[in-house]
């Protein structure tokens, strides 16, 4: 396997430590859970989405484990504004800041609050079963050249998170990079569910929610090589990463760096252990793998 030369990176106009970030949704509620993230190993955090007005999320169940991944339907449970105390510990950490809205006016309300707290944004425009935010306006490539425009206006570097369950997500890649976004991360959850046939009613209190880990690993790099052919900005891999070896197949396929989430909840400490098999000093710059894939 190829090894790369260790030590910080910046993506998107953001300075990480290493290559590898937390994603959305996991561990990321409190400063403290951030901070523990940081200590294991992680280049960078990216917290809950944190949105216009306190969430509780949907009724449970909100969570399911099923073959190569989970299936999760939060729906965007978050404290709102109350979230930025949250950061005062983290001053000068590489936090980045997933938020969401139901309008751009929205999308630049809660940017606000960060500015200056967080080192950037992650616009959540991808979440599958949150009605009215996320995937609902992820889909439409004007709204997101919108609401990517109405952040990125704050001069917040500004990543935007893309859905998968669309027809062409590269057309969605482009209207995010001419709404001004620093970097594109691929991707958030695929849409899916399960029925229990004892009950004879879907699992989840939502009915469906989204699927992560690694059965969605192949689908995740189909997006990142569709939009690097794309886009010219950098893109963050996300979905299903879970060894070194994923790591160098997202950046080959076009990813800068990547996003764990689901592979956490098996091991906290996931990102030392990558990292140990990622690096090394003999290693080469990870410029001469990214899209390599595509030669």
């Amino acid at each position: 396997m190829v090894a790369l030369y260790p030590g910080p990176v910046e993506v998107g106009g953001i300075r990480l430590k290493n290559h590898l970030l937390l994603a959305a949704g996991i561990l990321g509620t409190t400063g403290a859970s951030l901070a523990r993230i940081l200590a294991n190993g992680a280049g960078g955090v990216v917290t809950k989405s944190i949105g216009p007005n306190p969430k509780e999320g949907h009724p449970g169940p909100c969570l399911v484990v099923v073959d190569g991944g989970i299936i999760n339907a939060m729906g965007l449970p978050n404290p709102s504004a109350a979230f930025v105390e949250e950061l005062t510990a983290l001053q000068g950490e590489p936090v980045v800041v997933s938020i969401f809205g139901g309008t751009p006016e929205e999308f630049r309300t809660v940017a606000g609050w960060f500015a200056g707290k967080a080192s950037g944004l992650e616009l959540n425009l991808s979440c599958p079963h949150a009605e009215g935010y996320g995937a609902a306006i992820g889909s439409d490539p004007a709204l997101v050249e919108e609401c990517t425009r109405a952040a990125a206006s704050l001069g917040i570097p500004t990543w935007v998170k893309l859905t998968p369950n669309v027809a062409d997500i590269a057309e969605i890649g482009a209207a995010a990079e001419r709404g001004g976004a620093d970097a594109i991360v691929a991707v958030n959850t695929v849409k899916a569910m399960r029925i229990s046939t004892a009950l004879r009613r879907p699992v989840l209190g939502n009915r469906f929610g989204g699927l992560s880990g690694k059965a969605i690993f192949p689908v995740a790099v189909r997006c990142v090589y569709d939009l690097y052919e794309a886009c010219s900005i950098p893109i963050i891999g996300c979905g299903g990463v879970s060894t070194a070896d994923n790591v160098v197949e997202m950046m080959m396929a076009g990813a800068s760096a990547v996003e764990i989430g689901s592979a956490v909840i098996d091991e906290i400490g996931i990102f030392a252990a990558i990292a140990d098999d990622l690096y090394d000093p003999d290693g080469i710059d990870a410029d001469e793998i990214v899209g390599c894939a595509h030669a």
